[in-house]
């Protein structure tokens, strides 16, 4: 069985090394795990954001399941393209799971990016629009997408002193889809 190895993983100085370790972790348990830096793509090319988008696709069709690496990236939701993937693998109805290495809530992490501030029983930004504030770790949509086609988002108790290299709730989604992709 195949999972598509999702998140922003790829940014990270030790990208390759990165998904080699995820791979590992997969076979472990008897999948196989696919990463979006195994296809080759020449960056120099005209059309390598096309490359990149038509390779990930064909491995995302290719695959099983996703485990989205959901953890916030760059501000304090996750990365655009990883919850893209989500998406894209929920709506053919593939397993999802996912998890983030920071357990704060949503409206806790806007926080540190924005002034918010209580208007009766809505929070809003410095611009005055409202911040979701429903206890969750990040947007109810990626959130339920996990309820839905999968398994509840995985976090630590507490936030991992190297959120983008501390793999146990990676390995946690990994023995889950383990479970249920090798005994159905």
């Amino acid at each position: 069985m195949k999972i598509y190895l999702a998140g922003p993983d790829v940014f990270l100085p030790d990208a390759i090394e990165a998904g080699r370790q995820k791979a590992a972790t997969c076979a472990r348990h008897g999948l196989i795990g696919l990463y979006p830096l195994d296809n080759t793509v020449d960056l120099a090319a005209a059309t390598a954001s096309q490359d990149i988008f038509r390779g990930n696709v064909a491995m995302m069709d290719k695959a099983d399941a996703i485990i989205a690496n959901l953890t916030p990236f760059r501000g304090p939701g996750a990365d655009a393209g990883t919850v893209y993937e989500l998406g894209y693998m929920a709506g053919r109805g593939k397993l999802c799971l996912g998890y983030s290495n920071d357990p704060t809530t949503y409206a806790d992490r806007a926080r540190r990016f924005t002034t918010v501030t209580a208007q009766g029983s809505l929070l809003t930004d410095s611009e005055g629009l409202t911040v979701e504030d429903f206890g969750l770790t990040d947007n109810l949509m990626m959130i339920h997408a996990l309820d839905a086609y999968g398994c509840p988002l995985v976090v630590p108790r507490a936030r991992p002193a190297d959120i983008w290299h501390d793999l146990a709730a990676f390995e946690t989604c990994v023995k889950l889809a383990a479970e249920r992709l090798l005994t159905a």
